[in-house]
């Protein structure tokens, strides 16, 4: 049980992950942290390393104090204090902008440690900052990314990346997977678990009947079976059927090209994108320092920050965190609401 009923305070408590080590999430967690608008929607709670975070509180220097906890309950949640659940794994003079195991061990400790707070009802969501793919493999976890490493952690069988930016909203059918095993993987069964998915998101999040628009497969969406092998007949159009048949608004399959501007013109409250590029390129280009990625389908909320952990640029204390800031926004808007003794 979170500290609702002793505090009387309706915000959520969020569990921020610090992600690898030697990437920027330790000095984006510091400089969100530092603002009153993060405290007025949430209760921050990082889980990761404090002293790394002291570290990077030295370069940023907004003077802000870390303090190191073993359990939620020792939290205070107080502007100008870190409240940080402490795993004590990274050593001083640990290198920043290296892809490194210890770095990788880190980033998947922390999410596990995070997850459990969630299951436990310790916190109310997770909100992740990055880590490095290679440095994850190079400490042995074999997982494509957090998604699936989420996935693994609560047991669900299946789950969806949405990204969202300003004027944008995109859920993909497929991610971490190469282009011709992605077409392979699109079966109609999966476009409609995509849509529903995505759907009950946006109903959740107040949207009562949200606008889907679809992304064929192949340029012009196969221009009636001129471009393709009859991809959207045979992978898409079964799904967009049996959604309609639903009373759900769903239109597709639809040319990427043009159904992505018409979404952000704000035809569509939802893209469904078939592929990975097919739908980070057009989010990316919206607004990458305000873009958040949200996992749809996890028995917990998770959002994260839409960008990686930009080595080139670890350590100096320049690393822009208003991606976190807005995923700590959203996760905060999407974490269950419980009886609070506040209510």
């Amino acid at each position: 049980m979170t500290q609702d009923s002793m505090t009387g305070d309706a915000r959520p408590i969020v569990a921020i992950t610090m992600g690898d080590a030697s990437g920027i999430g330790p000095e984006i967690i510091m400089k969100a942290l530092a603002r009153e608008d993060v405290y007025a929607i949430c209760r921050p709670l990082v889980v990761g390393d404090a002293a790394r975070l002291r570290e990077a509180g030295g370069f940023v220097g907004n003077g802000l104090e870390v303090a190191a906890l073993r359990t939620p309950a020792e939290a205070h949640f107080e502007r100008g204090t870190v409240d940080c659940i402490d795993l004590g794994l990274i050593p001083p003079g640990h290198p920043f902008g290296k892809v490194l195991p210890l770095s990788g061990e880190g980033a998947y400790r922390y999410i596990e440690r995070a997850t459990q707070l969630v299951q436990a009802g310790e916190a109310d969501a997770i909100c992740t900052a990055p880590l490095s793919k290679e440095a994850l493999h190079a400490a042995g976890h074999k997982y494509p990314g957090h998604t699936e490493l989420l996935a693994h952690l609560t047991g669900t069988p299946e789950v969806s990346m949405m990204l969202v930016a300003p004027k944008l909203r995109v859920i993909h059918v497929t991610t971490h997977i190469g282009l011709m095993d992605a077409i392979r993987r699109i079966e109609p069964g999966l476009v409609e678990r995509v849509i529903a998915r995505g759907r009950a998101t946006l109903v959740k999040s107040g949207i009562a009947d949200p606008r889907i628009g679809v992304c064929g497969i192949n340029p012009h969406a196969g221009e009636n079976g001129l471009f393709g092998q009859g991809e959207e007949e045979e992978k898409i159009i079964p799904a967009v059927e049996r959604c309609r048949a639903k009373g759900w608004k769903v239109d597709g399959p639809l040319p990427a090209d043009t159904l992505f501007f018409r979404a952000a013109r704000g035809d569509f409250d939802l893209v469904v994108a078939m592929y990975h590029d097919q739908g980070h390129g057009p989010v990316k280009v919206m607004g990458l320092e305000a873009g958040v990625n949200i996992t749809v389908g996890l028995p917990v909320i998770r959002t994260s920050v839409d960008h990686g952990t930009a080595f080139d640029i670890a350590g100096k204390g320049i690393a822009d965190e208003g991606s976190l800031v807005e995923a700590l926004r959203q996760a905060s808007d999407l974490a269950p609401r419980r009886e609070r003794a506040a209510a």
